[in-house]
This record gives C-alpha cells, sequence and structure tokens, in this order.
C-alpha cells in the first residue's frame, strides 16, 4: 500500500502577486546537459500526459545533440515550448534561468533523463491546482524505488545525512529532500532567489520552503534509474563534499545563532583546556610561567565572545529577513 502523502500546512497568505499575465496555465522545465539519448523520450512523455502545457527545455551548456533534438522533437509534436541555452554550467542556473523566462500559474520541474515518471504530473499538480500546496515533491525514497534503483551507496548516505538535519533544524518530516520531481504554485517561484549554482537546488528549494513556511506536500513516486548509455553527471567524491558543505551553509545561513553558538562553545572549551597549565602555575607559584599558552587561552576565550555575538546578531537579522519576506507576500 503506498505510503499516503505528508503534508505540512504551515502559515501562508494567499494574496496574489502583481506579475504578468500566464504564458501557460501549466509549464513544464527540463533542464538538459548532454541528454541526447533521453530528451526525446521525456519531452514525448510529458507531452502526452499534458498536450497543452508549455515545455521549456534549458541547454545547460551541452556539448552534444540535446539541443538539436529537442527543438525537433518540439516541432515534430507541435508541442508549445522552446528551448533556451544557459552558458553558466548548473543547474541551478538552468532554473534559474527557466523561472525567469517563464510566467505560469505552476510549475512543474523534472529531470530529462527519463528517470521520473511522467504520468505522475498529474498527481504533483493536483495540489498546487486546488491551492492546498505551494511546492509539492516527488518523494522517490518511501517506496524504495531510489534504494533499489541508484547504484551509488554514498549518494543514498548523504540524502539521508542531510534528510536528517534539515528535519532536526525545522522540525519536519520530509522524506526525500533532494528529489529533482517537483510542482511549484506562481507565488514559489516568484518569490524564490535562486543562489547555488549546482545540484544543491533541490535541497536550497526545500530549505527555502520550510524557512518562509510554505505549504509542501510530498507524494511517493516511482524511480528508475537511468536507460543504459547515459551517464550521471554527479561526482560521487565532488558532490559528497558539497554535501558536506550544504550542511555547514544550512547551519550558517538558517540558525546562525545555533552554528556560531557551537563554535563559540568549542574555542571556549579549547580557551579553558590552554588554560589549565596557566591556572597550575598561578595556584601553585604565584606566577604564570607558562606564557604562551595564556596568551593562547585569553585568544580563544575572546574568539567564543565574538562568535557569540556575531550568532545574536546575525539571528536578528535573520528574524527580520523573515518579516520583510511576509511583508513582500501580504504586497
Amino acid at each position: 500500500m503506498a505510503k499516503l502523502p505528508v503534508i505540512y500546512i504551515l502559515l501562508h497568505l494567499e494574496n496574489p502577486i502583481n506579475l504578468k499575465e500566464p504564458l501557460s496555465e501549466v509549464a513544464i522545465v527540463l533542464p538538459a546537459y548532454n541528454e541526447e539519448l533521453t530528451i526525446a523520450a521525456t519531452i514525448s512523455a510529458f507531452h502526452e500526459q499534458l498536450p497543452h502545457a508549455y515545455i521549456l527545455v534549458v541547454n545547460n551548456n551541452s556539448a552534444d545533440a540535446t539541443e538539436e533534438i529537442a527543438n525537433a522533437t518540439l516541432q515534430k509534436l507541435g508541442a508549445r515550448g522552446a528551448v533556451v541555452t544557459e552558458a553558466r554550467q548548473g543547474k541551478g542556473y538552468a532554473v534559474r534561468r527557466a523561472f525567469a523566462e517563464i510566467h505560469a500559474d505552476v510549475y512543474v520541474m523534472a529531470d530529462a533523463d527519463l528517470t521520473y515518471p511522467a504520468e505522475r504530473v498529474h498527481d504533483l499538480i493536483a495540489p498546487v491546482m486546488a491551492g492546498t500546496a505551494d511546492m509539492v515533491v516527488g518523494d522517490r525514497q518511501s517506496m524504495g524505488h531510489y534504494k533499489n534503483e541508484n547504484k551509488r551507496p554514498l549518494h543514498n548516505f548523504g540524502n539521508w545525512l542531510v534528510s536528517k538535519l534539515i528535519n532536526k533544524l525545522f522540525s519536519a518530516k520530509l522524506v526525500d529532500i533532494m528529489s529533482g520531481y517537483r510542482a511549484f504554485n506562481r507565488q514559489f517561484v516568484k518569490t524564490y532567489s535562486i543562489l547555488v549554482a549546482g545540484f544543491q537546488i533541490e535541497t536550497d528549494m526545500s530549505l527555502h520552503a520550510l524557512d518562509k513556511r510554505f505549504r509542501i506536500v510530498e507524494i511517493p513516486v516511482e524511480y528508475k534509474d537511468r536507460p543504459a548509455g547515459s551517464f550521471s553527471k554527479l561526482n560521487t567524491f565532488g558532490d559528497g563534499a558539497k554535501v558536506l558543505l550544504t550542511i555547514v551553509k544550512i547551519l550558517r545561513f538558517y540558525r546562525p545563532l545555533m552554528f556560531f553558538g557551537w563554535a563559540a562553545i568549542l574555542f571556549g572549551m579549547l580557551g579553558l583546556l590552554a588554560a589549565v597549565p596557566v591556572f597550575s602555575d598561578w595556584i601553585a607559584y604565584r606566577f604564570i610561567y607558562h606564557v604562551p599558552l595564556a596568551l593562547l587561552a585569553a585568544a580563544l576565550e575572546l574568539v567564543a565572545v565574538m562568535s557569540l555575538a556575531v550568532g545574536l546578531i546575525l539571528d536578528a537579522i535573520s528574524y527580520q529577513a523573515k518579516m520583510d519576506f511576509e511583508r513582500h507576500l501580504l504586497r
């Protein structure tokens, strides 16, 4: 039996934002980098499910025939859509370009590698169109497909680690933080500042939704590995390092008091440890022989106090930014 969708109903204001008239009721965004083997089938699958949707393929500096095949497929199907080129490398740049290009009521983001089932797009857009969700995530984890299909155990571990941290920090119960199959309403898209360049985009979207209290719905979907001959652009160790860096950034940007508070505790303890011989000198001889350690201990304690002060200041700034964002939604 399929797991029921996990729904977070968070405080959110439904005031419309003054934008241009929508280009399409539904827009499908397909970032593509060297996907000549799968791009035609991906476009065809989504066009079959949503024949009136606008399909935007973002050719992200491909070195193969992705752009030509995408254009030919759109023309052959008579589909509404276009292919645009984003020369800056990275999925974040590609999605940013797409969100800036299109004004739609509902946005669907999917990979162009046939790993996500196009037939489930109706399930993803339904909560958005009904006004019960701001972002719907295609959950690959609940039914076990991603674990079974994905042959990269370190990627599974990275997904688990980041999910645990984010859920802990935001008191959430999200299952698939890094899914690339999502649907959004216009308000989410037009108030989301994309500041990441690469595959961190999905994690960043989840963080934005949680931090800004948008409504999130997760719907279990099937997932299959890439077809033979198609290769992932992810690098296990390079992207693993990015996952660790993402964890640090999550703490620093979204929980600055926690991040700098723990730094203050660490430096404070190191300062006390360095001061032990200094205290021993003073108690035994009423004189300090370990002068370098005394200077080090004082410097570490000073860094601890400064870290705590920085954390308090940034926490206040973060709170003010959230207030400004809520006022922006009201406008």
